[in-house]
């Protein structure tokens, strides 16, 4: 996915019945649109997978008792399907599309101010995608860092065009910082930290509300 800003829209949950299908978990708030047949999307899975740097191509979606259930080109059973459990599906930043709610490219959200009760406590240097959640990396006093799950409960607001993201951490998250200073803690340049530009963090279950 390196060079390219892509969105992350899905999520292969478990497998459905036994000619392939996978009921999905959503990341986009247009899956009829996204999810048509010949739509194609590249796949995060371990590199040791036999999938690994393949994409997927969707012949058929549909919704079954409320949830979104798709066939993919070349998984015609339940053993193929098995394969590809909690697979990740991305595809390519459409530029000419409007943006999505609740979907920011991870180059949108480095380098944010993280404010706690009014406070900037410290900014966004990395964000991580992992089968359970999206992770953000907070760099807060020291250089100490903070790894803050990307759901709602936790980081109710992002709003990119004011530089911030808010947060509500649980109690002992960022309990080791008081009145930091950020022009002194974080006077190094975020957008040096290790961080792989163009990938999309979103779940509309627990993404953050725009403001």
């Amino acid at each position: 996915m390196a060079g390219k800003n892509q969105l992350r829209v899905g999520r292969l949950v478990k497998a459905h019945g036994l000619k392939g299908a996978f009921k999905l978990e959503l990341y986009t708030d247009d899956p009829d649109g996204r999810f048509i047949p010949g739509a194609a999307f590249t796949l995060q899975v371990p590199d040791a997978s036999p999938w690994h740097g393949k994409t997927l191509t969707v012949r058929e979606f549909r919704w079954m008792n409320s949830h979104p259930v798709a066939f993919f080109e070349g998984i015609d059973d339940r053993d193929a399907a098995e394969e590809l459990i909690k697979a990740i599906l991305w595809i390519d930043e459409d530029t000419a599309a409007p943006a999505e709610d609740d979907a920011w490219y991870d180059h949108q959200l480095i380098g944010l101010d993280v404010v706690r009760d009014d406070h900037v406590i410290g900014k966004v240097v990395r964000v991580d995608h992992f089968p359970a959640q999206d992770l953000l990396t907070v760099r807060v006093a020291g250089d100490h860092e903070v790894l803050v799950p990307f759901v709602r409960a936790i980081v109710p607001t992002v709003d990119v065009a004011s530089g911030r993201i808010v947060v509500t951490p649980p109690a002992g998250l960022f309990e080791d910082i008081v009145d930091v200073d950020v022009d002194e803690a974080l006077a190094e340049d975020p957008t040096d930290a290790d961080a792989t530009d163009g990938d999309a963090a979103s779940d509309p279950e627990d993404a953050p509300e725009r403001d």
